[in-house]
């Protein structure tokens, strides 16, 4: 994402704490989609209740926390290494609700991955994000993710 942020396609009138929390989840989405800047759950810790919690069991089974998520996230990265959010397609907040829908793309050019090595191949996606703010900080992150894009490049396989 290389310093500037993706752009916010649709979004609609926030109260200030609102666009708090929109900041504090789209800091938190820029990290995690970072081949340079997320290291793992330290990246982010700094973002997340110590009680936070994650869910999307079809796409990173085993991951319970936003940390979790992290470290999962930037083993895939280090085989995409170009990974990066394209857009914020939707981005709102209700009160302490964010839902964002983002597009990403990326290519299987860095490490192999689950045995299999780079193969180049580029893919698209979509994804949703609803996260639950609490003072200031991540509590919980539940991810919806279309692999639709990743199926037709024979990138299924990468995550």
């Amino acid at each position: 994402m290389a310093g500037q942020e993706p752009p916010t396609k649709t979004s609609v009138a926030q109260t200030s704490t609102e666009e708090k929390n929109i900041a504090v989840v789209k800091e938190y989405m820029r990290i995690a989609y970072s081949p340079k800047d997320n290291k793992g759950r330290s990246s982010v810790a700094h973002l997340c209740t110590h009680d936070s919690v994650f869910d999307a069991p079809t796409t990173f089974p085993g991951c319970e926390t936003p940390l979790d998520y992290a470290d999962s996230h930037s083993k895939v990265m280090s085989a995409i290494a170009d990974l990066h959010i394209t857009s914020f397609d939707i981005a709102f907040a209700k009160e302490g609700h964010v839902l964002l829908r983002y597009s990403a793309e990326g290519s299987h050019c860095g490490e192999p991955h689950n045995g299999i090595v780079p193969t180049g191949n580029r893919a698209k996606w979509h994804a949703a994000a609803i996260f639950e703010v609490r003072n200031g900080k991540v509590y919980s992150f539940t991810k919806e993710w279309d692999k639709v894009g990743l199926n037709r490049n024979n990138m299924e396989t990468l995550v």
